[in-house]
């Protein structure tokens, strides 16, 4: 059994807040978790060409739930004149019961957001591009971004065979286990006529240090 832990739960209160941020008595607590979920679940599924990053979710009064949805193309989510938020607002309060306020930020940098780099391989994988190739030229393309290492994984009958595999390439460094390497992680899936072909992608976007810790070298010479 492999000894692994999530790249972003590894590193909440260090460099990373939580997705869901509110405070209920226990009884309250599985109802809310399931709720978040399908939110999450809802708005990946019917948002799949807008590059949906991140859905961050807020609860600062029972009946209320604020949503901010980071996304590589906010028009998808927001449409013409506003109609389409305003669809996905009325869809959100049904399922909740709650009053839903929805946010649209810009993911400026897509090729830095591992579940964008992930869903990019994804999609060339849908449209029968060779894996080896859509994982190349992805990775060209973060590495051109500015990411100091990337790393992408797909798991499944690649190609068609009858035994499932896993692929892995790689450029640059991971650093997994440093905690002050700002590394994201993401997870997609290719849905083809051989079954799920799964998708894993982790970027480290480089070490984040605190201005004491910045300095110190300098002093001592």
């Amino acid at each position: 059994m492999g000894q692994k832990t999530h790249p972003v739960g590894f590193r909440i209160g260090i460099l990373r807040k939580w997705r869901s941020n509110w405070y209920a008595p226990d009884k309250k607590v599985p109802e809310y978790v399931v709720e978040d979920a399908k939110i999450r679940k809802h708005i990946k599924k019917n948002y799949r060409g807008a590059g949906v990053a991140e859905v961050l979710i807020e609860r600062a009064v029972e009946e209320r739930v604020a949503i901010t949805i980071r996304a590589a193309r906010p028009g998808v989510v927001i449409g013409r004149g506003g109609s389409e938020i305003q669809k996905l607002q009325r869809e959100l309060s049904q399922m909740t019961g709650r009053e839903v306020r929805i946010g649209v930020l810009e993911v400026e940098k897509p090729e830095l957001e591992a579940p964008l780099v992930a869903q990019d391989v994804a999609f060339q994988i849908e449209n029968r591009i060779n894996p080896y190739r859509a994982m190349k030229e992805t990775i060209r393309r973060v590495m051109a971004a500015g990411a100091q290492g990337v790393k992408i994984r797909v798991s499944g009958r690649l190609g068609g065979a009858e035994l499932a595999r896993s692929v892995e390439m790689k450029e640059g460094r991971v650093p997994l286990s440093t905690l002050r390497a700002d590394v994201d992680y993401g997870l997609a899936e290719a849905w083809t006529k051989y079954g799920i072909i799964g998708v894993k992608a982790w970027v480290f976007r480089g070490e984040v240090w605190s201005p004491k810790e910045r300095t110190a070298p300098e002093a001592e010479e």
